[in-house]
């Protein structure tokens, strides 16, 4: 029989069955073996020793010497659990990371990436196998000529496979004239481009099966960080998103933000004009309010109309809500007011 010297598989305390034995050890009683549990106690606390020759008397030894032996390995124990307990939340920190990246990957179908390395190289493998449609709507086109290029092959490979490509951008994309130069040359291979005024949330989607959103829950995340949606369900509302921002979109070949119609900023009358129509307030209304004749309402919407390029007064009233003109103050009023 040996000692196991570890102090975790031990008793934490003796036995009356094994404090009996050791007395009829110390008297020199022999032992049976109904007390092999005991003398088992005994061997692992180092009160005993068994001479082969003579298993059946056990020799006691020191009780203090062995008391202050446990106490020696207990208090190892201690420091060894103690450290390993200091050390668990540095372990907590490091793994808390790859945790937020993927702790939502096998339930609701979504991956977060975190490098932007990643995020493109996935971005990229998608859109490779891209069989119907991908729908892109970013704030800014690539900036870098890297960027452009693997774009530039990227898509038109795509488009080469019969795939719909459609882009949206901010409509401040529009000042850059490299950005400009770019969206001509894809438009001439096939990519739809729009613009937007208003803000809308960026995003990849390719063929309604997969999107890559920006990230919006783990919270100290970097901006380029993304997620890989995989849930079809979801990835149906990130689509219908797109299209909805699509649809308040104006269409883009490249060309240079649309400069101020002409006829000079607009007067408080045509402001008023502007403002009703799109509230939906019917004209007769609006010609009381302002003190004119309804056929000179219609002349000035006919002059607004054509300032815009519009044809009717659906269309009339969304090119006056993207309008920066609606945000100017009014001509002869109180830029404050």
């Amino acid at each position: 029989m040996t000692e196991t010297g570890d102090p975790a598989s031990r008793r934490e305390e003796l036995s009356a069955p094994a404090r009996e034995l050791y007395a009829r050890v110390t008297r020199g009683e022999r032992v049976a073996p109904d007390d092999a549990p005991a003398l088992r106690e005994l061997l692992d606390w180092r009160l005993v020793t068994v001479d082969p020759d003579q298993p059946e008397l056990p020799v006691a030894l020191d009780p203090q010497e062995a008391g202050r032996r446990r106490l020696d390995d207990e208090l190892r124990a201690m420091a060894a659990r103690a450290a390993r307990m200091a050390a668990i939340p540095d372990l907590s920190d490091e793994l808390s990371l790859h945790f937020e990246r993927a702790k939502w990957r096998s339930g609701s179908g979504s991956e977060f990436l975190a490098e932007p390395e990643q995020v493109n190289a996935r971005i990229g493998e998608a859109i490779s196998q891209a069989e119907t449609e991908v729908l892109t709507a970013r704030t800014a086109a690539p900036r870098t000529r890297e960027l452009r290029d693997d774009a530039t092959v990227r898509d038109s490979r795509a488009l080469a496979r019969g795939v719909s490509v459609r882009t949206l951008y901010a409509d401040g994309v529009r000042d850059d004239p490299v950005s400009r130069a770019w969206a001509a040359e894809m438009t001439a291979r096939g990519t739809q481009f729009r613009t937007l005024i208003a803000p809308f949330q960026r995003c990849v989607v390719v063929d309604r099966r997969q999107a890559f959103i920006s990230d919006h829950v783990v919270g100290s995340s970097p901006s380029h960080a993304a997620w890989h949606v995989m849930d079809r369900a979801v990835v149906a509302y990130i689509a219908e998103g797109f299209e909805d921002a699509w649809r308040r979109a104006e269409i883009w070949h490249g060309d240079p933000r649309r400069a101020v119609a002409a006829g000079g900023r607009l007067t408080r009358r045509q402001r008023e004009i502007l403002i009703d129509t799109a509230a939906g307030v019917d004209q007769r209304i609006t010609a009381r309010r302002l003190n004119i004749g309804l056929r000179t309402l219609t002349k000035e919407l006919g002059v607004l109309r054509a300032r815009w390029g519009v044809s009717t007064l659906a269309a009339l009233a969304y090119q006056w809500a993207l309008s920066p003109e609606r945000r100017q103050p009014v001509e002869g009023a109180d830029p404050g007011t």
